[in-house]
């Protein structure tokens, strides 16, 4: 299992992608033997499962994806669309919901996250976003962090994520970001999540190394205010986010770069 970054004692930086396939020009630089997910749980600590957003899984299948992986190896699960994209945040069907839930019990105490991401055109509204975060909070494991991707520039404000705090949301660092203050994370800050989808052709663009230098500065500011920093890369189309994702948490466990963190974070580097 690789490392994760240690901040004020904890661990705290977890770098992955979306999904676990592993392009061909990546297969040498990563363990040998097993299957994909086999592979990529052995260089990576954490994933974002997407395929749920589009379709169901069968609880024997998250099942599977649990023992395939390390006992310190975590998912994060992406809601259905069914849940956010049907009717805005209006509280959808509890049928959809409790059968969701079913499946992904199958990954036991490795699930951390529900992602939860909203359609462009979804603008902000209070009242729908106490009653469905609220909702689906009480119907989620409390150990289940849960975050946010809204993507309207109205909610923006600092009075939503004063609102997301309260209801225990964290919202998501997107990148490209689509606001002023979109590609840093806000909400609940005990978890900071980052997702980074390509730029500047969505899914499809690889990041160059000034890009990725920059990123990691943003992850050790993160890790000094958060409990848990999860650096999720969905550039996919091709194949960029397992070399971008190698290439940041090589970067970060450097022993260089672990001293000078660790002395600015007042912590005495480990030996």
């Amino acid at each position: 299992m690789p490392s994760t970054r240690i901040v004020n004692g904890r661990q705290q930086v977890r770098v992955g992608t979306a999904g676990w396939s592993i392009p061909a020009r990546y297969l040498e630089e990563l363990p040998a033997g097993g299957s994909h997910l086999e592979r990529y749980s052995r260089a990576f600590p954490v994933v974002e499962i997407d395929t749920s957003f589009h379709r169901p899984h069968r609880r024997t299948t998250y099942e599977r994806w649990a023992q395939t992986v390390g006992d310190e190896f975590r998912f994060a699960v992406k809601t259905p669309k069914a849940l956010t994209h049907a009717g805005g945040l209006a509280l959808g069907s509890s049928e959809v919901l409790d059968r969701f839930l079913e499946e992904i019990e199958g990954l036991g105490p490795k699930l951390e996250v529900l992602l939860v991401q909203l359609p462009p055109s979804l603008g902000f509204d209070r009242g729908n976003v106490r009653s469905f975060f609220g909702w689906l909070r009480r119907n989620v494991p409390p150990a289940v962090a849960l975050a946010c991707e809204p993507r309207h520039a109205t909610w923006s404000t600092a009075a939503v994520d004063g609102l997301l705090e309260k209801l225990g949301v964290s919202r998501i660092a997107a990148d490209p970001s689509r606001w002023n203050g979109d590609a840093s994370p806000g909400g609940d800050r005990r978890l900071s999540y980052f997702r980074l989808h390509g730029s500047p052709r969505i899914y499809f663009s690889d990041y160059d190394t000034e890009r990725l230098q920059a990123l990691q500065t943003q992850l050790e500011q993160a890790a000094r205010e958060s409990d848990s920093v999860w650096c999720i890369f969905d550039n996919t189309a091709h194949g960029h986010a397992i070399g971008n994702a190698l290439s940041v948490q090589r970067a970060m466990q450097r022993p260089d770069r672990v001293r000078r963190t660790s002395r600015r974070a007042g912590v005495r580097p480990r030996r």
